[in-house]
């Protein structure tokens, strides 16, 4: 875990020899994502270029703990960012060929904004029991309710159907109790 701050402060700094670093650990597995993703090469820098200067513009404003792995955090952010592009470029209007570009100051904050509440949700998520956390997540994976029955155990989907409606109410309840939830919804 003490890399995460070394190669935080390398990035506000503008460490050359640190940040080469972080590319060598951690783009060819961004660069993977992207290229089955729809992306090429031009795309898997761009990426990872936004999400290093996301990450330099959010330690700058406030320092910040990373609770997993400095790689695991950065590929997480350039997933994010990489999906948003993708969301983003369907639902782009053109007018007579011409797109509007938007600022790349807003982006950069609305990415920020994305991942912190992403953190947030992933740190509630980790507070409700480990029964709901294991239904939830295999539920947010998609997975067939009759599936998710037959991994955990139970008589049927109705059952899962039960569980998922409770730990979903449960899970929002505790997001919206949290004064955080305001701040972070209202951007």
């Amino acid at each position: 875990m003490k890399n995460q701050s070394v190669y935080l402060k390398a990035l506000v700094k503008g460490d050359t020899n640190q940040i080469l670093k972080i590319y060598e650990a951690s783009f060819p597995n961004v660069k993977r994502f992207v290229f089955q993703n729809k992306g090429n090469q031009a795309d898997a820098e761009d990426v990872f270029q936004k999400a290093l200067m996301q990450l330099t513009v959010r330690y700058k404003k406030e320092k910040f703990e990373i609770k997993s792995s400095f790689e695991a955090y950065l590929f997480t952010v350039c997933k994010n960012l990489w999906r948003r592009k993708l969301n983003k470029s369907k639902n782009e209007v053109t007018i007579d060929g011409v797109i509007e570009l938007k600022s790349e100051e807003r982006d950069i904050a609305m990415s920020v904004l994305e991942q912190e509440r992403w953190e947030f949700f992933q740190e509630k998520l980790e507070l409700i029991s480990d029964n709901c956390k294991e239904i939830l997540k295999r539920f947010f994976k998609k997975i067939a309710y009759k599936d998710i029955a037959k991994e955990l155990g139970y008589n049927d989907e109705n059952v899962v159907r039960q569980r998922v409606f409770k730990c979903k109410s449960k899970l929002s309840q505790m997001i919206k109790e949290d004064i955080r939830f305001k701040e972070l919804k209202e951007l």
